[in-house]
């Protein structure tokens, strides 16, 4: 299984409709996928029709065991999508109470790496969607995942956002074996106006290394298809955000496999 967290420090910049994006492509291509909602607002969990304000059980449950993962518990708490081949590891709001609950617990940052071990054999791709707060559940989406993708609204503040959220992982990357490798995704272009093209510009020059050379377009399917609850390849496989993620996903397998090689 290959585990991907989709990230960044601020809100807004598409985090939930490129998590969704990607797991759908993959399912298309024949791939079993389970998609972990680890924001407490639980965008990715009310997509697909569950309720993240009345789920009895969720991501949450995997946190109450001082660190330990029970055998089968992963399994039992997935959910149903629109799609047959993607299941659900749901949020609920409890997630936000977590912080509150995790000084002084060790263990809490690997809780998910522990619950996707036991997953390892009935998928082939791992998707974590991640909240946009550098706590314990962000370090658990980073510390689980084999690439890390950052979506990042094309406007000045969402550079900001993106500078710490680089910060954030240079941290985390001190507490690895193997730096985690990532990719920054401009979301939400719009060629008519000078905050899209200037922050591109911008995004260009400062990190040409790990950006993503194109981009994702302002496009109106990919809220159709949320209010759907359906996977934007699903609902419009031509759209123009569906060709953009379908052209993204190309390039993240192209460095999956040159990191396999390498």
């Amino acid at each position: 299984m290959r585990v991907w967290a989709v990230a960044n420090q601020k809100g807004g910049v598409g985090k939930t409709t490129t998590s969704i994006a990607l797991a759908g492509l993959l399912a298309d291509a024949g791939k079993r996928v389970v998609i972990v909602d680890l924001d407490p607002h639980g965008s990715m969990t009310s997509y697909f029709g569950h309720d993240p304000d009345s789920l009895e059980h969720s991501s949450f449950d995997l946190f109450q065991h001082k660190g330990a993962v029970p055998r089968g518990l992963p399994q039992q708490l997935l959910l149903p999508t629109s799609d047959e081949r993607i299941s659900l590891l749901p949020s609920s709001t409890a997630l936000a109470t977590l912080e509150r609950q995790s000084p002084g617990q060790s263990g809490l940052g690997l809780v998910i790496a522990k619950s996707l071990a036991q997953l390892w054999q009935d998928f082939d791709h791992a998707v974590i969607d991640s909240p946009p707060l550098l706590g314990v559940l962000m370090v658990n989406a980073l510390a689980a995942s084999q690439q890390l993708v950052i979506p990042v609204q094309t406007e000045f503040l969402a550079v900001k956002g993106l500078e710490r959220m680089v910060n954030t992982l240079a941290m985390i990357n001190r507490s690895r074996q193997q730096a985690l490798p990532y990719t920054i995704v401009p979301t939400l272009f719009d060629r008519r106006t000078q905050a899209s093209m200037g922050t591109l510009r911008v995004l260009r020059n400062s990190y040409p290394d790990h950006l993503w050379p194109a981009y994702i377009p302002v496009d109106t399917r990919l809220r159709d298809a949320s209010r759907a609850g359906l996977t934007p390849s699903t609902f419009d496989s031509n759209s123009r955000g569906v060709l953009a993620y379908r052209a993204l996903l190309k390039h993240l397998l192209s460095q999956q496999i040159a990191a396999q090689v390498a």
